[in-house]
């Protein structure tokens, strides 16, 4: 149904409050989606962290927040869908309002805080849909309140490792106070220490579950030097380049909403998600695979993610101003630069222009 309809609801959801409009287009893909999708080409197939991907185009954590629209998702076309952040106990987040949309620059801020409904009542809908197919995996986050954040991964760890495709664990998130410290040497070395203990507990009845660290675009090169050392020093499978920034670039036409405090998202994240992205790729020497994500709204972003050194690439932002059936547009200029490119696969063009881009003046 939302395929059909999205272009007439669309401007009417725009009127709504971020997050309600959010909530109605989530039940709406609960719907039938009424959409016929041709095969994805198969240029556009992905190997990485021993998944198998058929396209690269993944749904970002945020979205489906609360593992309710993943299997609509993956009928709609994406390659793969992160649901969460999930916490282990159910919180509500910080008060309302708390996700603004800067319309003229295609941008969103948000300050959710890591609403969830719980480990309790997600296990049960993956559960649900385990047996039918299609990678899910998910966002860990530790509660604000929690006496023990660490502790809090491990238990998401072993309560997730059986139905999920993959972990992605968010120690970046700028809306939990005291969450990114995490990223510091000795916190995230004690954290990869546990998180890869408890899952290598789980393998016995799990198998091996890829792990990988989300991580903010507004390190420095030298934090991010040590988090790439850690991630490889513990074997991580991959990283996700990047989480949404607190900076607050120059060029934004929407100063007061602006100044909401919060992590920005969209197109203006574009720049330095990428610019973080390719450092990280020639730091981490083909080591893993990096997911790119911040600012990706068309083909032509999509591609310079991928050539910037993402093997994968998630979409959020973006949908909230040009909806789903951005997803097709950006398959198919895939697809149309690896013809024109003459490449037999996608992931030739992965990191070709990382060390030209880390050549180049910071972005701000």
């Amino acid at each position: 149904m939302i395929g059909l309809l999205e272009p007439l609801v669309r401007p009417l959801l725009q009127l709504l409050d971020a997050e309600t409009a959010h909530r109605l287009a989530i039940a709406a893909l609960k719907m039938p989606p009424f959409v016929k999708l041709t095969a994805d080409d198969p240029r556009l197939a992905v190997r990485a962290f021993g998944l198998n991907f058929p396209n690269p185009v993944g749904m970002a954590a945020g979205f489906d927040k609360h593992a309710e629209v993943a299997d609509a998702l993956l009928a709609h076309g994406f390659g793969f869908v992160e649901v969460g952040t999930v916490t282990l106990r159910p919180q509500a987040g910080n008060p309302r309002p708390r996700v603004f949309r800067l319309a003229r620059d295609e941008g969103v801020i948000n300050r959710l805080g890591f609403n969830s409904e719980g480990a309790e009542v997600v296990l049960r809908r993956l559960a649900a849909r385990a047996y039918r197919g299609g990678i899910v995996g998910i966002n860990i986050g530790a509660n604000k309140e929690s006496a023990d954040r660490i502790g809090d991964y491990v238990r998401l760890i072993e309560t997730f490792a059986a139905v999920v495709g993959y972990f992605a664990v968010n120690i970046s998130s700028p809306n939990t106070p005291g969450l990114r410290e995490l990223q510091r040497p000795d916190a995230l070395d004690t954290l990869l220490t546990r998180v890869m203990e408890a899952r290598a507990r789980a393998s016995s009845v799990a198998g091996i579950t890829p792990v990988l660290i989300k991580i903010a675009p507004d390190l420095t090169l030298g934090e991010l030097d040590d988090i790439v050392g850690a991630a490889r020093r513990h074997r991580v499978d991959g990283m996700i380049v990047g989480n949404t920034t607190v900076t607050r670039p120059p060029s934004l036409r929407d100063r007061v909403t602006a100044g909401e405090p919060g992590g920005l998202s969209g197109r203006p994240l574009f720049g330095l998600a990428t610019r973080m992205l390719a450092e990280t790729f020639v730091r981490v020497e083909s080591a893993f695979p990096l997911i790119g994500v911040g600012g990706i709204d068309s083909g032509a972003t999509a591609l310079a993610k991928m050539r910037a050194g993402a093997s994968l690439i998630q979409l959020y932002g973006a949908i909230v101003f040009h909806g789903l059936r951005l997803l097709a547009a950006i398959k198919s200029d895939l697809s149309s630069a690896l013809r024109r490119e003459e490449h037999a696969a996608i992931d030739a063009i992965v990191g070709i222009d990382a060390a030209a881009i880390t050549a180049e003046k910071w972005p701000v």
